[in-house]
Order: structure tokens, then sequence, then C-alpha cells
């Protein structure tokens, strides 16, 4: 697959940080008026990748939007804070190598539905921060990943990205912004069409070509 621009997500592609996020979650949601509420890994793992009014949407379904979106705030707050503390050691096996050898061939981006902050804390937490050409988010925007993979592509001027993602949500997306997409089949999510898959990180390697 021939690109200019390798466009990835994070959540399910490149780490897998549901563990610490649903323990930050619940206490959030439990401090917010929902003692009974545990929010779980698995329950995380099936939302991410939807922007966070969504997900609030869905984890919060008996409150109001502006109690529930208030309740996401805290559960975004605690969340930073947790992987702030954590070593996260959750990244998915090659990635951190995989993408140090990407960027000498190839640019590398990051597109995600998270929160302000999100992305930072990741490459932070990776070191890969001087591997990564340009981010964006929802968080940052307000906008839906199609827009933003969008914004993405024109403000780096791109002309044959691909995009990296492990949902159908990412295959949509990415479609919807005329990408190709690479299904990370080891991620939380299917695909249904995509135009590559890859069963591990470091396939991508293998995969991509710059000429």
């Amino acid at each position: 697959m021939k690109t200019d621009g390798i466009i990835l997500d994070v959540d399910g592609t490149l780490w897998d940080s549901t563990p610490i996020v649903a323990g930050a979650w619940t206490r959030a949601v439990q401090e917010g008026g929902v003692p009974e509420r545990i929010v779980t890994a698995d329950e995380l793992k099936g939302l991410f990748g939807r922007t966070m009014d969504v997900i609030a949407d869905c984890l919060l379904p008996q409150l109001s939007p502006r109690e529930r979106y208030a309740i996401m705030d805290v559960c975004c707050r605690y969340e930073h804070e947790a992987l702030q503390d954590d070593p996260c050691h959750i990244c998915y096996p090659g990635v951190v190598e995989t993408i140090q050898k990407l960027s000498g061939q190839v640019k590398v981006f990051i597109v995600s539905n998270c929160q302000s902050g999100y992305i930072e804390l990741f490459l932070k937490k990776t070191g890969l921060a001087p591997y990564v050409t340009d981010t964006e988010c929802f968080g940052d925007t307000g906008m839906k990943k199609a827009e933003n993979i969008r914004l993405v592509v024109a403000r780096n001027g791109l002309q044959q990205p691909v995009y990296v993602g492990d949902t159908k949500g990412d295959e949509e997306a990415a479609h919807a912004a005329g990408v190709p997409f690479v299904h990370a089949a080891y991620g939380f999510g299917r695909a249904v069409q995509p135009e590559a898959v890859i069963e591990t990180f470091p396939k991508l390697l293998t995969l991509i070509r710059t000429e």
C-alpha cells in the first residue's frame, strides 16, 4: 500500500488503557451520584472510538444530558490523573519500535475521538512525540473523526494518506474522509471492507511502501 502519511487511531490500535480508565471512570460516576454503577474494561472496549458526548449518553442514559456530561468531564480528569500516575506499559507489542521505524520512511499522524490532552499524554508516556508529525482530536476541535482526518490531510498536504484503526467506526470515518482504511484486527472491533488488515502492529512495516 503506497502512502505519504500514516494516520493512527489510539485506543485499540496503539494501546489498551481500558483497565486503568475503567477504575477512574467508576470513581467519577459513583462520586457523581450513581453509587451502584461500575464501569468495566470490556464495556469501554465497546464504546471507545466514539466521541465523548456519545459515550456519556451510552454510559448514563438515566441522567439528564447536563448531569451526564458534567460527570464525563470528571471521568476525563480522573482518567488523565490515573494514566499520569501509571507506568502505562499498555502498548500493543511492537508499537513504539514500529512507529520509530515508520517515521524514518513516512510521516506519522494521530487522529482520535478522545478528549483534549489524551494524545499528548500517550506521546509523553511512550516517548513517541519526536516521531509524530501532527495530531488532532474531538476534544480540541469538537469535530467527528472523519472531519479531523480531513483536517490533518489538508493541513499537511497529504496526497495518499491511510488511516489505521480497529473499529467499524474508524473504517466509516476513514472512508467518509476519502482515505483507505487498514484494520488493526487485534484491537477492540471489526471492519467490513478494509483496504488492508494487520494482525499485529509491526505488520505495517511490510504493508506500507513510500515509492
